[in-house]
């Protein structure tokens, strides 16, 4: 059991009725708002910056394995784009505005954008992005930490794709 003293009906609903145009922001929430979409906005970034090399990958792949490569990178493009929407959504129910700006995604994301000529780059920079992400989201889950637990769970679920996309790029790159 925890020490955490639960708040009464009376008060929860009293709360619930003030600044009610925050939406999901509520009294009880602890986290640097600025700072957690901030966080979010280079994810995005991020995120789609990764569906625009994986879509690149997946049009250009050419030779023996390429399509094997061509499915993989294919179905993570896809993925990646449903991650850029979860952070998205989440940055707008924080109040923040999602940057879909072209101009800012290669500056804001953590990942660059290496099209790589040969199927082996495209798979090893498709690997080392997948790593970048793993990193810095593993940081980003750990920096929220008890303060936004519905951020940190999209944190957490998009981690394990991201895990499971650097495996299958690990995994095509050794069969190159």
């Amino acid at each position: 059991m925890s020490n955490v003293e639960l708040t009464d009906k009376h008060t929860l609903r009293e709360r619930a009725r003030q600044h009610v145009e925050d939406g999901a922001v509520t009294e009880g929430y602890s986290a640097d708002r600025e700072k957690i979409i901030q966080l979010l906005n280079e994810s995005l970034a991020t995120e789609l910056v990764c569906v625009l090399r994986y879509k690149r990958h997946y049009f250009m792949a050419s030779g023996i394995k390429a399509a094997a490569a061509a499915d993989e990178f294919l179905e993570h493009a896809t993925q990646e784009a449903e991650h850029a929407d979860k952070l998205a959504e989440r940055i707008v129910q924080l109040g923040g505005e999602p940057d879909f700006n072209p101009d800012n995604l290669s500056k804001n994301s953590h990942a660059q954008y290496v099209a790589g000529n040969s199927l082996k780059e495209m798979v090893l920079e498709d690997l080392v992005a997948e790593r970048i992400a793993v990193d810095s989201y593993r940081e980003i889950i750990q920096y929220i930490g008890e303060s936004d637990p519905t951020t940190r769970r999209i944190f957490e679920d998009i981690l394990a794709q991201e895990e499971e996309h650097a495996d299958d790029m690990a995994d095509l790159l050794k069969g190159l």
